[in-house]
């Protein structure tokens, strides 16, 4: 069967499900409509409203002049003053929406096939990595259709309405391919250019995300295609999302055939959905409409059916279903170019559970936990050279979690990347940088996987979709119920409404889930870090504070690579920084703590602090000089700032790193002031 007839015979079973769909819908469209027609402009929940307001300030999406203005004529609540600013929003667009739309739009290709010498089109892809192109099943039902297809990017009018020369682009679906046919989406690899360079170098490509806020019903989304083979054309205008379900998105905007496979945007630019087809209007019986009312025939052709919304596969459900699949070294690879915000940037290391997870993991092999009375030997930690800071003086890094099976070189590269973000913050400072080899590092990486490891009784998974479940919760059962303290903690200091208020939303969070997917899906939407990057600190943190093993562990390993005596300088970050706080109750006489800086910490949460060694927020007695250094979209300091709680001297700095970058280490330390409060102390 030739490429366009396998394409054809999919479209059609798409367009059934999408109609069933659609009719399943049809009332919440229509009340959606009700609302709207009252003076409702955004009728959908207040925590889907809250998280997209909060989306859009975070990534300056709205000036905040704009925001201001939007809120300041009169006495709001929350939800009113976000309606508010989500209105703004919607009509009056920054001059870069523009530019940045012309940037998405050369990441978007025409999808043609050859068929006995002909070139005819068949829909539409973009780029959603370096190499990665997404399209509709239907368009590229398999391997040996996407063989017989090419891509053509740049095919479009210039600013003049002349014809651009579009670029030529072969398909490598034998390198990677992936479908699925229920939420309609193909990924295929594309072949470099005449130059062997990726694709995404020369035409950029559409970084995706699965965090919450990128959408609100009665918000405009706006398509760029290649409707019915034409060059590339965009919707931007006139279009809304009308419903939201679990997997799809429903929206009314004008596209044509060809248009399948177009990435739907919010108008920031961010791809919000696959867009795959129309939903037509259908009977009590279930069967297609005409425009006239009449049951649609296949000789009808589809400008006769009489279409009621456009729908679109969820981008969150599509990285959700590509998480699961169990694919090769190489093609998990493939999967993590596409960015951090795809939730497929991280390593398949052990994260949990032992307990039955809220959604399916993924398939992946169980690693197997050393023996308890076994310790597989471990990379040991680096060592200052002799004679720096003048001899008597000592500058300590001390890591946080995720850094297991590192080699001396990967060691010695860690100690590097803290050492650069340091010197690029002295610098600017006006301090004089100092040396990676001048610095001790200690390394307990190896001993708390294996810790962790050693105290489960079954092995544990890995799920880069469970950006918001359950199932990462430490195995222990006391650890697991701290865990759960402190995800609840971090969510009500976000802000977070408590259960009896928090109403339920189709964004993933049906009854099917609990309160901790809840509200760590709260502090994805309310911050910088992606809610697993956030579970999976707290989840560390908590198994380290539950096990008193695992402490002393921790501590013991930390202790052979530290300064027996001296005067030191103590910089933490993440877990380091909970470790590094047990830590000063333990060191040598002989050593003085003379200064101590915490970055990216979750120490102001009383279900951490409380479970220290000191037991509870009492600065040891061997950290004369305490700063610490937070990011308000960091999702790991969410308690800070500190000295609500710790009264005894801590000198709290707000500062505001990168979005994509917010809990990054090299990112607080490259702030003067941050590297000031270090550098101060090694100076004396």
């Amino acid at each position: 069967m030739r490429a366009t007839d396998r394409s054809r015979a999919q479209r059609e079973r798409q367009v059934a499900a999408a109609a069933g769909r659609g009719s399943e819908t049809g009332a919440e469209r229509r009340a959606v409509r009700q609302q709207q027609e009252s003076g409702v402009p955004f009728p959908d929940s207040r925590e889907a409203i809250t998280a997209r307001a909060t989306r859009l300030l975070d990534r300056h999406a709205v000036p905040a002049a704009l925001a201001v203005e939007a809120v300041r004529e009169e006495q709001l609540g929350a939800t009113a003053a976000y309606e508010r600013i989500l209105g703004a929003s919607k009509e009056l667009q920054a001059w870069s929406f523009l530019p940045r739309g012309a940037r998405a739009a050369r990441t978007v290709a025409r999808i043609s096939a050859r068929e006995n010498g002909r070139e005819i089109p068949l829909g539409t892809g973009f780029l959603v990595s370096p190499r990665l192109l997404m399209t509709n099943h239907h368009v590229l039902p398999d391997a040996e259709a996407a063989r017989e297809c090419f891509v053509e990017f740049d095919a479009q009018v210039t600013i003049d309405n002349t014809p651009q020369p579009p670029a030529r682009l072969a398909l490598d679906p034998d390198t990677f391919f992936v479908v699925d046919e229920r939420l309609d989406f193909a990924l295929v690899l594309v072949g470099p250019g005449p130059d062997q360079r990726p694709p995404g170098e020369a035409f950029g490509w559409n970084r995706l995300s699965a965090q919450l806020g990128k959408l609100v019903v009665g918000e405009p989304v706006n398509v760029i295609g290649h409707p019915m083979g034409r060059l590339k054309e965009i919707a931007v205008r006139d279009n809304m999302l009308q419903v939201r379900l679990d997997d799809f998105l429903h929206y009314r905007t004008d596209t044509e055939p060809g248009s399948s496979g177009s990435p739907v945007f919010n108008d920031q630019w961010e791809v919000v959905a696959l867009h795959h087809m129309g939903v037509p209007r259908t009977d009590d019986q279930g069967h297609i409409l005409r425009r006239d009312g009449q049951v649609w025939k296949r000789g009808d052709g589809d400008d006769a059916i009489d279409w009621v919304s456009n729908e679109g596969a969820r981008i969150s459900s599509i990285l959700r279903h590509l998480a699961a699949l169990p694919l090769t070294s190489q093609e998990r690879a493939l999967l993590g170019e596409m960015g951090p915000e795809s939730g497929l940037h991280l390593p398949q290391a052990v994260v949990g559970p032992a307990a039955a997870p809220a959604v399916a993991p993924p398939v992946t092999a169980p690693v197997a936990a050393p023996r308890p009375a076994e310790r597989v030997t471990t990379q040991a930690g680096l060592r200052a050279r002799g004679g720096a800071f003048g001899g008597n003086r000592h500058l300590v890094f001390l890591h946080g979690r995720s850094q297991e099976g590192k080699n001396a070189g990967q060691l010695e590269q860690l100690r590097r990347d803290w050492a650069g973000g340091l010197n690029q913050g002295l610098v600017r400072a006006g301090l004089s940088p100092v040396e990676p080899a001048d610095v001790w590092f200690p390394y307990y990486g190896d001993r708390l996987a294996q810790a962790l490891t050693a105290h489960e009784a079954v092995p544990r998974f890995v799920d880069v979709t469970a950006i918001t479940a359950e199932a990462v919760g430490p195995a222990s059962p006391t650890a697991r119920a701290a865990f759960k303290e402190i995800v609840g903690e971090a969510a009500a200091k976000a802000g977070m409404p408590d259960e009896e208020q928090f109403a339920q939303e189709r964004i993933g969070l049906g009854d099917v889930v609990g309160a901790l997917q809840r509200q760590l899906s709260w502090l994805a939407a309310t911050t910088g870090v992606d809610s697993l990057a956030i579970a999976l600190v707290f989840r560390d943190v908590a198994a380290y504070l539950d096990d008193r093993r695992i402490r002393d562990d921790v501590l013991e390993c930390v202790l052979d690579t530290m300064p027996d005596s001296g005067d030191v300088v103590l910089v933490s970050h993440s877990l380091g920084t909970v470790v590094g706080m047990d830590l000063a109750t333990r060191l040598p006489a002989g050593v003085n703590l003379v200064h101590l800086t915490t970055t990216g910490s979750p120490l102001g949460l009383d279900s951490v602090y409380g479970r220290l060694l000191i037991g509870g927020p009492n600065r040891p007695d061997k950290v004369a000089d305490w700063l610490n250094a937070w990011s308000p979209n960091d999702g790991v300091a969410i308690g800070c700032p500190l000295g609500d709680d710790w009264k005894d001297g801590v000198v709290d700095m707000a500062v505001l790193n990168a979005r994509d970058r917010a809990h990054s280490i090299t990112e607080y330390l490259s702030h003067a002031e941050v590297a000031r409060g270090i550098g101060g102390p090694l100076a004396l």
